[in-house]
């Protein structure tokens, strides 16, 4: 089950992120819907990085009970990105949940051999998703 605060005025699929969820983890998720200024913040504040971005994920211990994490996203960010690359903001946020999703499960595109960049590619086809996620993030590896 994914616990939604939104401090947007998005109104998400929530069956479509609650579909990605199932097919991944049967931990609770948290999920957060902002602006690029709050985001903004937490970038700064948690990886000192001084500006917004798309996606934020803090994994938190495995304890019986206790959810998977906490998954923040942009809607600002979203709106931009799905704006350039002729995506829906829907996609596009489902883009962005995945890959934070993929963060909480362990993987890490800035430690890893391509395995998260493989997951992710084998998800965006599996859920019918635009592939710019793939294209725009290739020079991260």
């Amino acid at each position: 089950m994914i616990e939604i605060a939104n401090e947007t005025d998005y109104q998400p699929n929530v069956n479509l992120l609650e579909t990605i969820a199932a097919e991944l983890t049967d931990r609770d998720i948290e999920l957060i819907f902002t602006d690029n200024a709050t985001i903004q913040e937490m970038n700064r504040e948690h990886r000192g990085i001084d500006a917004p971005t798309d996606v934020l994920s803090f994994p938190l211990k495995k304890v019986p009970f206790a959810p998977l994490g906490e998954i923040v996203i942009s809607v600002d960010y979203a709106k931009n990105k799905a704006s350039e690359y002729k995506n829906s903001l829907d996609d596009e946020i489902a883009l962005l949940f995945i890959h934070g999703l993929l963060h909480l499960l362990g993987y890490d595109h800035e430690t890893d051999q391509g395995e998260m960049r493989k997951k992710e590619e084998e998800l965006i086809r599996h859920f019918g998703l635009p592939g710019s996620l793939i294209v725009r993030t290739e020079g991260d590896d």
